[in-house]
């Protein structure tokens, strides 16, 4: 790509970057009231189940997100059930949160559903289309996230975390 053509695409990425968010935030706004916002709650069991047990300021670091919203978030996991809170053995006087069975459980109902949605939307792509977009994508999630870590004065963690 020439220099000339850089900002176009760029504009044209941020354009359609903002789309995807708007179509993402329509998507989860499906659910209305306490539904949304115990689906706000179930998301943080993805990077809880890849990363193992995690303080609750080191999974509000990890997924970007205030540590009072994360807070409220895991109160309402610990309330169903979803989470347990366990002593840091590295420091008796903090806790760490546990995916439970059930919460394992509920991590697979919304994967199912997930990936239902993403079958039914590229159901006329091809293999080849599917691959080459997962990696692309898989490659600017990773690339983001480093820069959002470098940009914060830390190191940026896997992106596998944040799925």
């Amino acid at each position: 790509m020439t220099d000339l053509a850089a900002p176009a695409a760029g504009a044209a990425l941020g354009d359609e970057l903002s789309r995807l968010m708007r179509a993402m935030h329509a998507l989860k706004a499906q659910g209305q009231g306490t539904e949304a916002r115990e689906r706000a709650a179930h998301v943080l069991l993805f990077p809880l189940t890849r990363s193992g047990p995690l303080r609750q300021g080191a999974l509000a670091e990890l997924v970007h997100a205030d540590p009072s919203t994360v807070s409220r978030h895991v109160t309402l996991l610990v309330d169903r059930g979803l989470v347990r809170r366990v002593a840091d053995e590295q420091d008796g006087r903090a806790s760490k949160l546990v995916v439970t069975p059930a919460g394992e459980q509920a991590l697979e109902a919304l994967r199912e559903e997930r990936n239902g949605h993403l079958a039914t939307v590229t159901a006329d792509w091809s293999p080849a289309e599917l691959a080459a977009f997962t990696a692309q994508l898989h490659r600017f999630v990773q690339d983001l996230t480093a820069h959002l870590g470098a940009a914060a004065g830390g190191t940026a963690n896997d992106s596998e975390k944040d799925r």
